[in-house]
């Protein structure tokens, strides 16, 4: 099986078996593709039943058939015997000391995944993981050392949103006074190497009909995944973010290797080219902070150089890199922080410093991964190397 769009694929080892009891899940599947499958199991007047089911799934928060009142009495077991409303088994639920939350999810096959949801004064975040694993193996991330098992289908993706409002207690949805207010695609893989999923599910995220949560309020992010970017911007319309993280090729080559094949300059032209970026809709870019390498003042104005040369409508988050067991690199001093932000604002440009998160539970950006796993140097390597030959396998 290789990962859906004909640009860029990537071998995925392991497709997703069909639900143990036969039943189909609802929950991902378009308003058409809902109607199809209850015209396919005999039920009367699909199309009206379809709308309905539609609004308990995602307005009211409702996984039983049979609390659809609105629906006949008799129908309603008939949709029980065929249909489920899932949601993803939670294998563990963490609370850190500053309220970010982290729930470690299985699928129907087995499999883990993560998401966290971060709770601030005025919004509410969740980060959503796009894939079992990851393929892009950036040094500096926890699940980038962990092998690509498989995607998350449109259901998988759309679940972590409805088991997060079931956790808040957020049903019936409303758009005002909720407490998960934005989604970023942040956590576990690369959206961009799951493009059609990640596409539908946001489509019923931001539905008006479905989850109504405005595309403004959604933020994708890649790591720079560049013949893929046009089609994000102009199928899906959400906010991007870009995992940049140095300004350099020697740099970047080594800690998002994906540079080797979509360099810098090939990147910031496509980040120029985003549909409807402007000062209004600025694209994001993501910097961890590394001790000695690319934390320096000489890279900071390298970074105000290439925005500007790009005329990028940007804002950059500077991101103070959060350990975990096995790795090779430090966290910048507060100091360093610091003056490196303080250059990037004065040549007029945002550049605030994310406040660490959830780290106590390995929450924060870059600790997600399933299981903790010490990993020596020469086989991260090892990995590195496997997925650079994958990637001009699937080139040839």
């Amino acid at each position: 099986m290789q990962i859906p769009g004909a640009i860029d694929p990537v071998p995925v080892p392991r497709s997703v078996p069909a639900r143990a009891d036969g039943r189909t899940d609802l929950v991902g599947l378009s308003k058409d593709e809902v109607r199809t499958e209850l015209e396919a199991a005999g039920v009367v007047n699909a199309k009206l039943r379809a709308k309905q089911i539609w609004h308990w799934i995602y307005n009211r928060g409702v996984t039983d058939f049979a609390a659809m009142t609105d629906i006949a009495k008799d129908v309603r077991p008939l949709l029980a015997e065929k249909f489920a409303i899932g949601r993803p088994e939670v294998v563990t639920a963490q609370v850190s000391s500053d309220g970010t939350r982290k729930w470690l999810l299985r699928s129907a096959d087995g499999q883990d995944y993560e998401m966290v949801f971060i709770p601030d004064a005025d919004r509410g975040t969740l980060c959503v993981s796009s894939q079992i694993g990851c393929t892009l193996n950036c040094r500096f991330c926890h699940t980038g050392t962990m092998k690509l098992v498989r995607n998350l289908t449109p259901g998988e993706i759309v679940g972590q949103v409805m088991l997060a409002r079931d956790a808040l207690g957020e049903w019936p949805s409303h758009p005002e006074g909720r407490l998960l207010t934005n989604i970023v695609m942040m956590g576990m893989g690369e959206p961009l190497y799951n493009f059609e999923s990640v596409k539908k599910g946001l489509g019923i995220v931001m539905d008006g009909d479905g989850l109504a949560l405005s595309k403004r309020r959604i933020t994708l992010s890649t790591s720079g995944v560049v013949p893929m970017m046009a089609r994000a911007g102009a199928e899906i319309g959400v906010n991007l973010a870009v995992s940049l993280h140095a300004v350099t090729k020697e740099i970047r080559d080594e800690i998002v290797p994906i540079n080797k094949k979509y360099g810098i300059d090939e990147l910031l032209s496509a980040c120029a080219a985003y549909p409807g970026a402007n000062n209004a809709r600025r694209i994001t870019f993501e910097y961890v902070m590394l001790k000695d390498k690319n934390d320096s003042d000489e890279d900071a104005r390298e970074l105000v150089r290439l925005i500007r040369k790009y005329k990028l409508p940007a804002k950059v988050n500077l991101i103070p890199f959060n350990p975990w067991p096995g790795v090779g690199y430090e966290c910048s001093d507060d100091e360093r922080i610091a003056r490196f932000s303080d250059i990037i604002f004065r040549a007029g440009i945002s550049a605030p410093v994310r406040t660490p998160r959830g780290r106590d539970i390995m929450a924060a950006c870059g600790q997600l991964k399933s299981a903790a796993e010490k990993i020596s140097r020469a086989e991260l390597d090892r990995r590195a190397a496997e997925k650079e030959a994958s990637w001009e396998t699937a080139a040839a």
